[in-house]
């Protein structure tokens, strides 16, 4: 839980004059509309990309709502992120049909071949990998998406030469 403002990392959006700017202007925008914390959430995840813990505290005091109010906001939607993510998106279904099916392989392969955990981005930030329940395609199982694409019926062995098209 976040009680106080936290002093903005080099790389947080709040630092940056261009982000600055968009962040003050939605706050702007919808100040002093009563209820607005969703709105500004939401145009701050679509035009930034992530929501910091500095930048919770800083619409916290712009529109003079407790910052537990937009931490809770921020953590319970799984649309809103926290930190930067990467170029593209790979998604692993956890499904009963995907699971049974090899996913849990598939994840441990991505882990070796990209070097990082479920909820994590590349060093280099090309690629964001997360896991899903279901994507609704059990006939295809195990499958991934990365971005729009869906992969069905995949293997490990497949994994590499997959994610490098999206490095």
């Amino acid at each position: 839980m976040i009680d106080t403002l936290e002093k903005p990392s080099l790389a947080d959006p709040l630092t940056i004059p261009e982000q600055r700017a968009i962040i003050d202007q939605i706050l702007n925008q919808n100040k002093n509309i009563p209820g607005a914390t969703m709105v500004v959430l939401n145009e701050l995840q679509s035009r930034i990309g992530f929501i910091s813990k500095a930048m919770q505290a800083y619409v916290a005091q712009q529109l003079r709502v407790p910052l537990s109010e937009v931490n809770g906001v921020v953590t319970f939607y799984s649309f809103f992120t926290t930190s930067p993510r990467g170029k593209h998106t790979v998604k692993f279904c956890l499904g009963t049909a995907c699971y049974v099916g090899g996913a849990p392989g598939l994840i441990e392969k991505a882990k070796q071949v990209l070097g990082v955990d479920p909820g994590e981005t590349t060093e280099d930030g090309s690629i964001t990998v997360e896991l899903c329940r279901c994507i609704g395609a059990c006939s295809q199982a195990p499958t991934m998406v990365i971005d729009k694409d869906m992969y069905g019926r995949m293997h490990p062995n497949k994994l590499p030469q997959i994610l490098n098209r999206y490095q």
